[in-house]
C-alpha cells in the first residue's frame, strides 16, 4: 500500500526548498500527500525562496539555487495547494479555563479530539516545512499541537524543518506540560544563523482574515530557536546545531528534524527510509 503523509504549511509563507525538497522525494516514492493550513487558505511561498541566487546574510552565501527557485515558482503558481484541509474546522480548540461551562466544554473537547485522532490512522507521517511563516500560525497553534500529539500517541513519524521544529518544543499535554522532545536529540536553526534583520512574510492577514500589505519587516526572528530547543530536550537530550556543517539532520524516532534549507531533500529521503525500512536513528 502507498504511504500517506499529512503536511501542514504556514499561510504566512513557507520556504520553497523546505517544502519542495521532501515533497519531490515523497512523490517520487509513490506517496500520497494531503495538505493542511491553519484556516484552509492557500499557503504562499516566501519571495526569497523563489529568487535564484538569494544571499542569506548570516551564512553569506546563496541559498536559493536555480532548481529550487524554479520548482517553488511552479508550485506557487499551480493549484496544488489551493484547497488545503482547514485545521480550524477539523480539530477542536481547548476551552478557556475560566469559561462558565469549562467542565462540559473540556469533556466535549476530549471527545472531539479522540475522534480526530482516530482520523489520523490513515496517515503514516506528519511533515512540517519551515520558513518564517510557521512562527506566526503554526508554532503556538494548539490545534496543531494536538495533531502532533495524535501522531505521537500512535508512534508515527513526525518530521519538522527549520522554525517548524519549535512546534515540537511547544506541543505538550496541557496537564503534564512536559516537552515531548525531553530526552531526545534534535536540530534546528542555530543562534549563529539567525537573521539580525529582515524577517518578513509572504502574506499577512487582519483580524477578520483578510489579506494585508506584505511589506512589513519584523527585524530578527521572534525568538532564538536554539535556546528553546536546548531547554526543551533537557539534560538527557541534546540539541545539535551543526554550525559550520552544510547539513544538520537528526532522526531520533519518532522525531526527524532538519536545521534549514539544505537539509530539505535529506529530510524527505530519511522519511522514506523510516517508512520503508524502519530507520530509527540518524545523525548522532
Amino acid at each position: 500500500m502507498t504511504k500517506r503523509i499529512l503536511c501542514c504549511i504556514s499561510e504566512w509563507g513557507y520556504w520553497g526548498e523546505e517544502f519542495v525538497g521532501p515533497y519531490d522525494v515523497l512523490i517520487d516514492a509513490g506517496y500520497t500527500i494531503d495538505f493542511m493550513t491553519a484556516y484552509g487558505r492557500k499557503p504562499p511561498a516566501l519571495p526569497p525562496s523563489m529568487e535564484e541566487g538569494y544571499l542569506d546574510p548570516p551564512l553569506d552565501k546563496a541559498v536559493t539555487d536555480a532548481h529550487y527557485a524554479k520548482r517553488t515558482i511552479e508550485i506557487d503558481k499551480s493549484d496544488l495547494l489551493n484547497s488545503p484541509i482547514n485545521l480550524s474546522k477539523w480539530f477542536p480548540p481547548l476551552p478557556y479555563f475560566n469559561g462558565p461551562k469549562f467542565g462540559h466544554e473540556l469533556e466535549a473537547y476530549y471527545n472531539k479530539r479522540n475522534i480526530c485522532w482516530d482520523e489520523l490512522d490513515k496517515y503514516d507521517a506528519l511533515l512540517l516545512p519551515g520558513g518564517s511563516g510557521p512562527m506566526v500560525d503554526m508554532v503556538n497553534n494548539e490545534r496543531l499541537h494536538d495533531v502532533i500529539l495524535g501522531f505521537l500517541s500512535k508512534k508515527k513519524l513526525i518530521a519538522a524543518e527549520c522554525y517548524s521544529v519549535t512546534c515540537l518544543a511547544f506541543a505538550r499535554d496541557w496537564t503534564e506540560r512536559k516537552s515531548i522532545i525531553w530526552g531526545k536529540h534534535v536540530t534546528g536553526h542555530a543562534r549563529e544563523y539567525d537573521y539580525k534583520d529582515g524577517t518578513g512574510f509572504a502574506q499577512m492577514y487582519d483580524y477578520e482574515g483578510k489579506p494585508m500589505n506584505t511589506s512589513a519587516n519584523f527585524g530578527p526572528p521572534f525568538y532564538p530557536l536554539e535556546y528553546i530547543l536546548r531547554d526543551a530536550v533537557g539534560p538527557d537530550g541534546q540539541y545539535h546545531g551543526g554550525v559550520g556543517h552544510t547539513i544538520s539532520t537528526i532522526l531520533d524516532y519518532p522525531f526527524l528534524t532538519g536545521r534549514s534549507t539544505q537539509d530539505s531533500k535529506l529530510v524527505g529521503e530519511l522519511m522514506v527510509q523510516v517508512l520503508e525500512k524502519g530507520l530509527k536513528r540518524y545523525g548522532w
